[in-house]
Parts: structure tokens; C-alpha cells; sequence
């Protein structure tokens, strides 16, 4: 049974799908206007966590993710600068090369991560989404939900009961965070921008005709518009940062059940922040953001060593970033690599040998307990420590990591030179022997040949070089 933690009834609930072993999901997409930080990064393996726990449990999946390439401005609550349009500015380029580098960008680092992409990518300034969005504005008009000021047609937040549901905060909370960004025209601080009009001193590099003016679409319509054109009666799970909660997921949730009639969504998850040492969220407002090249790459940091990293710590937990984390973990995984790559060293086919039927229950059960991966990780280990065949012990380490992701199976495996294996063979003999002083000894010697021998269980070893 797939338990997973709703946001919409802050609590675990049995998953069950609208169409029987089909799931359709949607997940959040970056703003494509700089590189993706590894805080947003975390969200994004989450979700790949999330989707990989589908399969697991025999689910087809229809993922669909949007790129966020107009409309998302600065102030969330639609003041400011479209952060498209500034990118352009910062780096002397169209908003749309500028989109288009940083989402080629943000797909090599999802790569990088082993993070799988969607089935489905969507933009929301294609010609499509755009003419899907101008018809669920219409929608709204139709119904009432809409008025226009000065700067755009905006949403009336006052006539969609249970505005809140979603954030569980008291309507008077949500509109006192609202007043941040003051726009006098609005009805209430909550109402937000269906459609924005251009400047009428400048023009925009990206803007459309509309009913109601030449502009663009405002940033939540956007995700509304593409979930409900991919997925129309598979609206199963949404997922996003937890800084998605009180607004655009919100708003989200209020302009297309308005439009629909039905519920919008079944499912709402998300993902806690990244903070940096200090406990501060982890932004690019604060210019405190590391990417994927900075942190990892240019220190030889293999990108896995993230992803091992963030498996330590549950989805809804806060985790903390630091150089000794990013240090253990990359010890932890090496050590873990390490270990299989013996397994496949000493084990001819793999396909020979069975997933163990225990283990693979209890793994089944944490991870299908809101996508418990640390415990997952701890029947790994007890995998390995098991007295399991090496075969099985592979099949079964190999299995589960279809859902890890942290690519075990194609960790390189280098040939030692036979003067190590050797040396190492002796040692295991001593320690048979219980010769402590010899076996220390050849550990010493193989250790200034640039070599690390490991203990295993069954008195077996593995040997890697240092570097």
C-alpha cells in the first residue's frame, strides 16, 4: 500500500489513482531565466524519487513538467520585472536565447543528477499554451472571476470559497503577506494577474495579442493552463517547493477549480528547503545559490555524491548544506559504490540470481511509507551484511537501486594490478590465520602503493585505489 503525505489534508493517505496503474503527474518547471541552484535541485530529485516509487509499484507514468520562460516576475504576487526580460538585459541577449541557454542548462544538470526527465515538456510561451491560457482567462470571465485595472485582468480571489485550503493559513494571514507587494487597483491583497498588460512606454520582447490587450500570461495560469492540456482527466499528483504553498500553488488550485467546476488535483507534495550553514534558505534573491558546476564539478565532486546526500534526509525535512556533509557523502557513496563494484567483480551474471523476497518487502514497505528513503538506505547496508549470496546480494542491492538512482550497475570497475590482489590475498590469509601483525603489516603496503583495502563480511575484502 502507497501511503504519501497530502498537503491538502496534512496527512498520509492511501494513494489511489484516477485511472487504475496509470498515474498522471505534474511537477513544477524551472524559471528559466539563470542556472537552477542546488536548492531547487533538491525538489527536482524529490520528485524523481517520487516518480521512480510509481514505476517501482507497477504505475505507468505520465509526467509532465512546464518551463517557466514568461510571466514569472520578480515579486511572485505579480509586481516587478518579468525575470525573463532581465536576464536579457544582464547578459545582452533576446529573452529568448536567454531561455533557452538556461533550460538546455537546467536539463544537463537533471542529467548529471541521474534525475529522469518527463515525458512531457511544456513552455509556456509556446503558441499552444498561450492559446490555452487566453481560453481559460475567457473561461473565467465568463464566470465572474475577473475584472481589469490599469495593468492587467486579475482574479477575484473573494468569490472562490476555501481560498486557503491549501495553505492552511487563516485568510487574514494570507492577505497580510499579500500587502508586501502593494497594488492599490486590487479588489483584495489575495486577487492575482490572469493576464498582464505591456508597458505602454516600452515594448516587451515577449508579448501576445488578447481579448484584452497586448501583454502576457500571469505565472500561475500558466502551470493551470499546460497541466490541464497533458493531462485533462489524469490530474493524480502535483508537486513542487514548499514555497509553492501559500501562493502559486494556491492560486493554482483557485483558478482552475473555478473554471472547471472539479477538483483540481488529487494529490498536492512538496519538498523542503535546501539551507546553507545558519539555517537561511538556500535563494537567488540572497545571492547565497551554489550550482551543480560551482559546488561539485570544478572540486571534482562526482554530482551523485548530491543526489547520496539528499537521500539521507526525508523529502519534507529541511536538509542542511555544508562542505563536511558534501564530505561524508561523498565517502558514504564512494564506500557503497565500492562494495558493488566488488560484488560485480566476483559475481559472472547477475541475471542468474534472484532479488531476495524479504528484503525486497521490507524496502517496499518504507519506501511506499511517504517515500522513506534514509530507512531505504539502512536495508541496503543490511543487504550487504547479510548472509546472502554475493550473486543475490547484487541482484537485490541492484533492484532497489531503480528507485535509489544512484547508478550502481555502471560504476566503472578497474582492473588492479595483480601485485595488489596478491598482496591482498596474503592478508586475508593472515587474518584466517590470525597472524595480526603480518596482516597489518600488508594493509601498510598495499597502502603505500596507492591502494585501500576494506573488510568485508565472511572474512572476504575489497580494494580500490586512494584517489
Amino acid at each position: 500500500m502507497l501511503k504519501l503525505y497530502n498537503t491538502l489534508t496534512r496527512k498520509k493517505e492511501k494513494f489511489k489513482s484516477i485511472k487504475k496503474n496509470e498515474v498522471g503527474l505534474y511537477t513544477c518547471g524551472p524559471t528559466v531565466y539563470d542556472y537552477a541552484h542546488i536548492g531547487n535541485l533538491r525538489t527536482y530529485v524529490f520528485e524523481d524519487i517520487l516518480k521512480r516509487v510509481l514505476v517501482y509499484n507497477n504505475y505507468k507514468v505520465r509526467h509532465v513538467m512546464n518551463i517557466t520562460d514568461v510571466g514569472h516576475l520578480t515579486g511572485d504576487r505579480d509586481m516587478g520585472e518579468d525575470k525573463l526580460e532581465k536576464g536579457a538585459k544582464r547578459e545582452g541577449k533576446t529573452a529568448w536565447e536567454v531561455a533557452e541557454f538556461y533550460t538546455k542548462a537546467f536539463k544537463e544538470d537533471i542529467k548529471k543528477l541521474n534525475i529522469i526527465g518527463p515525458d512531457i515538456w511544456s513552455n509556456a510561451a509556446s503558441d499552444k499554451n498561450i492559446e490555452k491560457q487566453i481560453e481559460l482567462i475567457k473561461i473565467l470571465e465568463e464566470k465572474s472571476y475577473t475584472y481589469k485595472t490599469s495593468d492587467g485582468v486579475y482574479f477575484d480571489t473573494s468569490k472562490f470559497p476555501d481560498y486557503n485550503k491549501l495553505s492552511h493559513l487563516k485568510l487574514d494571514e494570507l492577505k497580510e503577506g499579500a500587502r508586501v507587494e502593494k497594488n492599490d487597483e486590487k479588489k483584495n491583497p489575495t486577487d492575482f494577474a490572469l493576464w498582464k498588460f505591456s508597458p505602454k512606454d516600452s515594448k516587451r520582447q515577449m508579448e501576445w495579442k488578447s481579448p484584452w490587450g497586448v501583454g502576457f500570461p500571469g505565472w500561475h495560469i500558466e502551470c493551470s493552463a499546460i497541466s490541464m492540456r497533458h493531462l485533462g482527466d489524469q490530474l493524480d499528483i502535483h508537486c513542487g517547493g514548499i514555497d509553492h504553498i501559500n501562493v502559486h500553488h494556491t492560486n493554482e488550485i483557485a483558478q482552475s477549480e473555478a473554471a472547471t467546476g472539479e477538483k483540481f488535483f488529487n494529490y498536492w507534495m512538496h519538498g523542503a528547503f535546501l539551507n546553507i550553514q545558519g539555517g537561511k534558505k538556500m535563494a537567488k534573491s540572497d545571492d547565497n545559490f551554489l550550482t551543480i558546476e560551482n559546488a561539485l564539478i570544478k572540486k571534482n565532486i562526482n554530482p551523485l555524491v548530491y543526489r547520496f546526500a539528499m537521500l539521507q534526509t526525508h523529502y519534507r525535512k529541511p536538509m542542511e548544506y555544508s562542505e563536511d556533509t558534501i564530505k561524508n557523502s561523498e565517502h558514504g557513496l564512494n564506500n557503497l559504490a565500492n562494495k558493488v563494484r566488488t560484488l560485480m567483480f566476483k559475481v559472472d551474471n547477475v541475471k542468474k540470481y534472484a532479488v531476495d523476497k524479504k528484503f525486497k518487502e521490507k524496502f517496499i514497505n518504507v519506501i511506499n511509507d511517504d517515500l522513506n528513503i534514509p530507512q531505504a538506505l539502512a536495508i541496503v547496508q543490511e543487504v550487504l551484511k547479510s548472509e546472502l549470496s554475493k550473486g543475490d546480494k547484487l541482484a537485490t542491492i541492484l533492484d532497489f537501486d531503480k528507485v535509489l538512482g544512484l547508478d550502481l550497475q555502471k560504476q566503472k570497475i578497474k582492473e588492479l594490478p595483480k601485485e595488489i590482489i596478491d598482496l591482498a590475498e596474503k592478508r586475508k590469509k593472515a587474518k584466517q590465520g590470525k597472524d595480526w601483525e603480518l596482516s597489518d603489516k600488508l594493509r601498510d603496503e598495499i597502502q603505500k602503493k596507492g591502494y585501500i583495502v576494506e573488510d568485508l563480511q565472511d572474512n572476504d575484502f575489497s580494494v580500490r585505489a586512494k584517489n
